[in-house]
Order: structure tokens, then sequence, then C-alpha cells
């Protein structure tokens, strides 16, 4: 019996001293996540209660007024709700298209797929500035390079406007938002055994009929993880509004950086924020709920 107790004694013993040195190893980390996360946060989230007045600055006092603001001022509900809507539909574009790119890519052979994997990521590869001014330069107005070949091949007869318009966002967000989900999707692929489709093959189902029912319903757990991080992204995405949209067509980002440093109203800009993380983090956590309980067992 004593013996039985000192061995369950000594292995509680050790359990402690093995966390106990797990968190002391990670503690430098914690602390570095703390002051530069953390910590950040919490102040943004004070300050979206402080007062402000274009003579007086800023007042440490504590007020609703900036979220009363927010939520009674349909100017900023327009805001938020093109925010989300842009967001919502960069991700059904990215899914259209990035899930078939997906699949060619994993039926693929090198070289071809690894060259292919570089185009694929090459958005990436390019400073965010300079990729968003090549999309102005392409979109242009009426004498931008889409219209003018748009126009020479006779699909439209007059310019689209594509700067300073939601379409144009899109475009450009699809555009870097697109390998995020290709890459996603491709995960999901790599869980699917290549023999599946010739065993629906040799059952006599069609191409069509076995990427309908059994390539499909596999991928979709990929396909709604590549869209909660494209959702995200394109939610908080700031050059790429600020570049295409311009002033006329204020997101969360763009509404947020103009208050910091056009009007010098922090604390409305940190309640902006504020709501625009409190937003992505609900959306965030209530999709990947959904996706856990309804695909749990496609992720075993």
């Amino acid at each position: 019996m004593s013996t039985a107790g000192l061995g369950s004694e000594g292995v509680s013993r050790g359990w402690w001293k093995g966390s106990g040195a797990a968190w002391l190893l990670s503690l430098p980390a914690l602390v570095f996540f703390a002051v530069i996360v953390v910590l950040p946060l919490l102040m943004t989230v004070a300050l979206s209660f402080h007062d402000w007045g274009e003579y007086k600055g800023i007042q440490p006092v504590f007020i609703l007024k900036n979220w009363i603001e927010i939520w009674s001022d349909s100017y900023f509900h327009e805001m938020f709700a093109r925010t989300f809507r842009i967001a919502a539909l960069v991700t059904i574009i990215t899914a259209v298209f990035g899930a078939p790119e997906a699949y060619i890519l994993n039926r693929m052979r090198g070289p071809w797929r690894g060259i292919f994997v570089l185009i694929l990521l090459g958005p990436l590869l390019i400073s965010i500035v300079a990729r968003t001014l090549g999309w102005a330069l392409l979109f242009g107005g009426n004498s931008g390079v889409v219209n003018a070949a748009l126009m020479k091949l006779g699909i439209i007869s007059s310019p689209i406007p594509f700067m300073f318009t939601e379409t144009g966002v899109v475009i450009a967000l699809a555009h870097v938002m697109m390998p995020f989900m290709v890459l996603s999707v491709w995960a999901a692929l790599q869980r699917v055994d290549p023999k599946i489709e010739d065993a629906a093959a040799s059952l006599g189902a069609g191409h069509f009929t076995t990427l309908r029912r059994i390539i499909f319903p596999q991928i979709v757990p990929g396909m709604l993880s590549g869209g909660i991080i494209v959702f995200a992204l394109s939610a908080s995405a700031f050059a790429t509004p600020a570049i295409i949209g311009g002033r006329r067509l204020k997101v969360a980002a763009t509404l947020a950086y103009d208050e910091f440093l056009n009007t010098l109203n922090w604390p409305l800009g940190a309640a902006v924020a504020t709501l625009l993380l409190v937003a992505l983090v609900i959306i965030i956590v209530t999709a990947n709920r959904l996706i856990e309980r309804r695909y749990a067992e496609v992720f075993r």
C-alpha cells in the first residue's frame, strides 16, 4: 500500500514538475504576447470610452458617447454593412474559383505543380501597396486596360466603373485572398484517398457525379475554413479599400485610420476598431463552432 502511494505521489510530483517547467519555458513568449498584443488591445478598448473635443483634445473620463454615436448614426451602420458585404462577396468569389483550382492543382504532378503553386503564391510575394497600385492602373477609369480590353472584345459597350466602387475593391481583394482559399481546400483534398474516384468510376459513376457526391462533401470543411480566413482578412483590410475605394468608399479599417490620423478623434477611432474586432471574433468563433460540430467526423 505504501509503495503504491509513494508511486502515485511520485507520478503526481513528476507531472507537476513537467507542467511547471512547461509554463516556465512559455513565460517569455506569454509576456511578449501580453505586451505586444493584449496590452495595446486593452488600451484601445479603454480609449474608446474617453471623451474628445476639437479644442480640449482627449479627456480621460469614462463616457459612452462614442459607442452611442456608432449605434445611433446610420453612417456607421452603412459603413459596417459595406465592410461585411465586401468581405462576404470576396469569400464567395474565392470559394467558387478557388475550389476548382485546388482540385486541378491536386491532380497535377511535378514540375507543373511547383510552378503553379509559385504562381498562386505570387500575390503574397509582392508588396500590398505595389499590388494594389497595379490594380488601380488596370482599372484606370475609362482608359484603363480592363475596360479597353472588354470594349475591344465587344463584351461591353461602355466603360465599367471599377475605381472608387465596391466592384473594384472586391476584385482586388479576391485576387490576393485566393491563395488562402486554395491552400485550405488543397489541404482538405490531401485527406481524400485517390482510390475513391477509381472505385466510383468502376461502379458506373460519371466524373461529375463523383465530384458532386464524393469529392465535394469532403472538401467543404476546407472551403469553410478558408472562408473564415478570407472573410476575416477582407473585413480588416486597409490598403486595398483605401487605394481602390478612395475616400468616398469607407470601410471600418479606413474609417478608423481617418479618425486617428485626420480628425484626431482617437476615442471614436478606437471604438470603431474595437467594434470591428469584436464582430470578427464573434463571427469567426461561431463559424468555427458550426464547422467543428457539422464536420467532426471529417476532421478526424
